[in-house]
């Protein structure tokens, strides 16, 4: 028997099938932009182009209501950290403002969540009720939720100081025009309306957890709060991670709340970074001194993110480390 003759490249089909290959290629390396394409339309008209946007404005002395809008350069920046200038003072204090409602508000939506999750990850009578009922706040509004509470916190017709006096304790409480009870009702209120948010994410971790990593523990003796600390925490750790960045943000970013139930008061003192570039951009039409106020606030949120993606970063063994430098 012959040899089967071996297709030469000068060969029709031998070319027919590379033209085929290359075409198939050529579609293959276009088709997953393709389906990004919508995506990255809507990215870059919406997030991209909006920053870059942002710097030119913080570049600028930007009112919007005149004509002319002439480039200060970096003097926007250079203001916010003049404790002369005129910016100084309501800039730093908004931040401060920001860091004790983030620094109040944040381990309390990380803990009392939790704490809800692990509740309902159990099984008992009336369970999806409860679920339910504690993730039905998330739903509203911040202007509903809001609005609400400014009346029911209210010094005078509120219910809450109602309640408070029927149970005998102080029924003249002014929650939202004095320090520090406008801080509780600011942090209470959130903590209220968004922790079933977090329980939600929480309650899918625990169910993501292996049974027989608990079986295992109580075989060892561990008992519940050496199973908390030993499987629940490490098998939450990617959501915790998740769960502190989210709610970081969310804090830092505040304003529907200061706006509506406090209007940053007393005097400024609950008037967060966010209220504090709505007033100045919007209201003072200073727009480019609201830029930078932003562009500084994303550094000092950035750097924050950075810093909590090193604590829960995966930690190698000392040994593996050796092994990987020898």
């Amino acid at each position: 028997m012959g040899r089967a003759r071996r297709p030469s490249a000068s060969d029709p089909e031998s070319q027919k099938n590379r033209g085929v290959r290359a075409g198939t290629r050529r579609q293959g390396i276009a088709t997953p932009w393709l389906f990004l394409a919508p995506y990255l339309l809507l990215f870059g008209s919406f997030v991209v182009l909006p920053a870059v946007l942002g710097v030119w404005i913080s570049l600028h002395s930007w009112d919007y209501t005149l004509p002319n809008k002439p480039f200060v350069g970096l003097d926007n920046y250079v203001a916010l950290f003049s404790p002369g200038s005129t910016v100084f003072g309501p800039f730093w204090g908004s931040m401060r403002a920001t860091g004790i409602f983030t620094v109040l508000s944040v381990p309390l939506l990380l803990i009392v969540p939790l704490a809800v999750a692990l509740l309902m990850s159990r099984k008992f009578p009336g369970r999806d009720f409860l679920r339910a009922i504690y993730f039905a706040p998330y739903v509203l509004g911040v202007a509903v939720i809001s609005v609400l509470w400014r009346y029911l916190l209210d010094n005078n017709i509120g219910l809450v100081n109602h309640y408070l006096g029927l149970l005998g304790l102080p029924d003249d409480t002014a929650w939202t025009t004095t320090t520090p009870a406008a801080w509780v009702a600011l942090v209470g209120v959130t903590v209220w309306w968004t922790l079933g948010f977090n329980a939600v994410i929480y309650l899918a971790g625990l169910q993501d957890i292996p049974i027989e990593l608990y079986e295992a523990a109580r075989v060892d003796g561990a008992g519940p709060w050496m199973q908390f600390l030993h499987v629940t925490i490490p098998g939450l750790k990617p959501i915790l991670s998740f769960i502190t960045i989210i709610t970081l943000l969310a804090s830092a970013n505040m304003f529907g709340q200061s706006y509506l139930m406090t209007q940053g008061g007393p005097g400024r003192e609950t008037r967060t970074a966010i209220y504090q570039i709505a007033d100045a951009g919007l209201r003072n039409f200073q727009m480019g001194s609201a830029a930078a106020m932003s562009y500084v606030l994303t550094v000092f949120l950035m750097a924050i993110s950075a810093f909590v993606f090193y604590i829960f970063r995966e930690k190698q063994p000392k040994k593996l480390k050796k092994e990987v430098r020898s």
